[in-house]
């Protein structure tokens, strides 16, 4: 006898280059376990997935075994949905195309899927957070890179491969700022992340050598985005300066996005977007400012409902609930 949807558990994995976290969650969005492992102390994909099962399947059994799981779904940079595969991801010990989801589906003996992690967080957020009920959205995350999920007509954008929604990537000031990791030059990455905080903040440092600031008691190397956002909410007149060069990139490529897809709403998840008004209020003004009037005054800039700790978990887990039981 088939057991019902109300009491079928979905397992929801993000993957990350450190540590890979997991959860139990139920089709309501309730994750009833957490649990992790590291990712990257295994130099074979074959010992990290033994590791996992072996974390993962005693709440497994506490829940009443495999057969109340519905399916397994994952979140991965560099993920496929078309293929289950994991492609060229730069910051993972595994190189080339690895099969994660069939691999998993052998071991756990479930029906795995795997997608982006960016738009894992996407279709989390429209099945349990502030996207609930749009059909067109976008979703970016501000963390150490910038990743991006693009929903339109109800439906993520995967494009002909599967690696639709680079967002982060598109080339923002031609010749600009390098991004060490993929060399090139300009791209929004380099600028709105909290990595492009930090390098903004030091670049400013060094361009202003007479202008006070807060940040100057703080050797170079130690500089990151967690202190320009203390100093500016002190008043740091060069540290609130960073935030409003950041928005005006960030705003400027907004504004191209929303001329692209026209979405309801754009919405914010990662650690960069705590800093509020910060960074929001000059990422709204110069979004304005650069869009056509057709497209001013529609789009809402809205930050993420669901919790940091629990949101890549329950947008893999999301992707359980799309499977045909």
């Amino acid at each position: 006898m088939a057991i019902p949807i109300s009491q079928q558990y979905a397992i929801g994995i993000d993957l990350g280059g450190t540590n890979t976290k997991f959860g139990l969650v139920n089709h309501r969005g309730d994750i009833s376990y957490h649990g992790s492992i590291l990712t990257n102390k295994h130099e074979k994909i074959e010992d990290f997935i033994n590791d996992l099962y072996e974390a993962i399947i005693p709440a497994v059994n506490d829940c009443g075994g495999i057969s109340a799981i519905r399916g397994i779904g994952i979140g991965a940079p560099n993920g496929n949905i078309y293929n289950g595969t994991i492609e060229y991801a730069p910051n993972l010990k595994w190189k080339g195309i690895i099969p994660l989801a069939s691999l998993v589906s052998k071991k756990f003996g479930l029906p795995a899927r795997l997608t982006n992690d960016a738009n894992a967080a996407a279709v989390g957020e429209m099945t349990y957070g502030a996207a609930k009920g749009m059909k067109d959205f976008i979703m970016i995350t501000l963390g150490t890179g910038v990743g991006s999920g693009i929903v339109a007509n109800g439906q993520l954008i995967y494009g002909h491969d599967g690696f639709a929604g680079e967002l982060g990537h598109n080339i923002i000031i031609p010749d600009g700022r390098l991004h060490p990791g993929t060399g090139e030059h300009g791209c929004l990455e380099a600028y709105a992340s909290a990595t492009g905080v930090t390098r903004t903040a030091i670049e400013f440092l060094e361009d202003k050598p007479e202008t006070p600031s807060l940040m100057r008691s703080y050797a170079i190397e130690d500089i990151d985005s967690r202190i320009v956002f203390e100093c500016a909410m002190k008043g740091d007149k060069l540290a609130m300066e960073v935030y409003n060069f950041t928005g005006k990139i960030l705003g400027l490529a907004l504004a191209n996005f929303v001329m692209f897809s026209s979405p309801e709403a754009i919405i914010f998840f990662g650690g960069l977007s705590k800093a509020g008004d910060l960074i929001m209020k000059p990422t709204r003004d110069h979004m304005e400012k650069h869009l056509l009037p057709i497209f001013k005054n529609k789009v809402k800039l809205i930050f993420s409902e669901l919790r940091e700790a629990d949101a890549a978990i329950l947008g893999a887990s999301a992707l359980v609930w799309e499977m045909k039981a």
